[in-house]
C-alpha cells in the first residue's frame, strides 16, 4: 500500500458498533441522527430526482396524475351535493372551491404520510445490502412530495383566481400552511414505518384508515356545528391545519390559528420521536429483509 493510500484511508470517517442501545448516549446519539441527515443530503435528492423522474415518465399523461384524482374526487362530491344525495351545509366558499381546495390539501398530506413507508419498503435491496444513511431515504420522500406540492398549488391558484377570490396578505402566510401539511404527514408516516414494513397489513389498511379520516376533517364537509360530529372534527388534530392552511389560500382570516401552533409543536415532537425510533428499528428491520 503507498502512502497516498495509507493517508486516504486514514482520513475516512471511522464507525464503532456495539450491542448496546444508542439510548444510553442520547446526546451521542442526537449528533449522529443530524450528521447522517447531513451526510445523506445528496443521495436523498438524487433518489428523489430518479423517483420522480420514474413516476412521471412511466405514465402516459405524465405530471397531470398530480391533480386527477383530487379533480375527480371534486366532481364526486359536487355531483352528490347538487343532486341532492348528500345534503351539504351552507360553506363560507364556493362549495366547488371549498372541495378543490380542500381535496388538494389531503392529497398533499396523503402523499406525506405514504412517503416513508413506501421509500424505505422499495429500499429493501439497498438497506439489506449497502451501508449508507438511512435518513437518506426520508429526505427524499419528502423531497418528492414537495415537487408534487408544487404541482397541485399551481392548479389551485389558478381556481382560485378563477373563482375571483383574492387571497390577499394570506398567500405569503400559506406555504407555511402547506409546509406544516407535509411535516405533520411525515412524522406520523415515519411513525408507523417501522411497523409497516414488518407487517405489510399496515400498508394495506392505511388507505382505509385514510379515507375515514377524511371524512371528519373539514375536507368535502364544513365544520359541523353540534353533534358528536362536531367534538370529532374538533378533537381532529388536522382540522387546524386543513383549515388555517384553506383559509390563508382564500383570503380568509384564519380561526384556529392557535389550535394551528399547538398542532405543530406536537408534531415537531412526534417528528423527533419517530426518527429516534425509526433509528433505532432500522437494524432490526434490515436483519429481517436480510433473512
Amino acid at each position: 500500500m503507498t502512502r497516498n493510500n495509507k493517508c486516504h484511508l486514514s482520513d475516512m470517517p471511522i464507525k464503532v458498533y456495539t450491542p448496546d442501545s444508542s439510548l444510553h448516549s442520547p446526546v451521542i446519539m442526537l449528533k449522529e441522527m443530524f450528521f447522517d441527515l447531513s451526510a445523506g443530503r445528496e443521495l436523498a435528492l438524487r433518489l428523489a430526482v430518479r423517483d420522480i423522474r420514474a413516476q412521471y415518465r412511466q405514465a402516459l399523461l405524465g405530471v397531470l396524475w398530480a391533480f386527477i384524482l383530487p379533480m375527480a374526487n371534486t366532481a364526486a362530491w359536487l355531483f352528490l351535493s347538487y343532486s341532492g344525495i348528500v345534503k351539504i351545509s351552507s360553506t363560507t366558499l364556493p362549495y366547488p372551491v371549498y372541495i378543490f381546495t380542500g381535496t388538494m390539501l389531503w392529497a398533499i398530506f396523503m402523499d406525506a404520510l405514504n412517503a416513508p413507508l413506501q421509500r424505505v419498503d422499495g429500499a429493501r435491496g439497498m438497506l439489506a445490502k449497502l451501508n449508507f444513511p438511512r435518513e437518506a431515504l426520508i429526505v427524499s420522500g419528502i423531497y418528492q412530495t414537495i415537487f408534487n406540492a408544487f404541482i397541485k398549488i399551481a392548479l389551485l391558484l389558478i381556481v382560485v383566481f378563477l373563482f375571483g377570490i383574492q387571497p390577499g396578505m394570506g398567500m405569503f402566510f400559506f406555504p407555511i400552511g402547506v409546509l406544516s401539511i407535509i411535516m405533520v404527514g411525515t412524522a406520523l408516516g415515519l411513525l408507523i414505518t417501522p411497523i409497516g414494513i414488518l407487517y405489510t397489513d399496515i400498508g394495506k389498511a392505511l388507505p382505509l384508515l385514510l379515507q375515514f379520516l377524511m371524512y371528519i376533517t373539514p375536507v368535502v364537509f364544513p365544520m359541523p356545528k353540534e353533534g358528536w360530529a362536531a367534538t370529532l372534527f374538533n378533537l381532529n388534530p388536522l382540522t387546524p391545519i386543513i383549515l388555517t392552511s384553506r383559509d390563508w389560500l382564500t383570503g380568509f382570516s384564519p380561526d384556529y390559528l392557535s389550535s394551528f401552533i399547538i398542532v405543530n409543536c406536537f408534531a415537531v415532537f412526534i417528528l423527533l420521536a419517530s426518527w429516534i425510533a425509526y433509528r433505532l428499528a432500522m437494524p432490526i428491520l434490515i436483519e429481517r429483509m436480510s433473512a
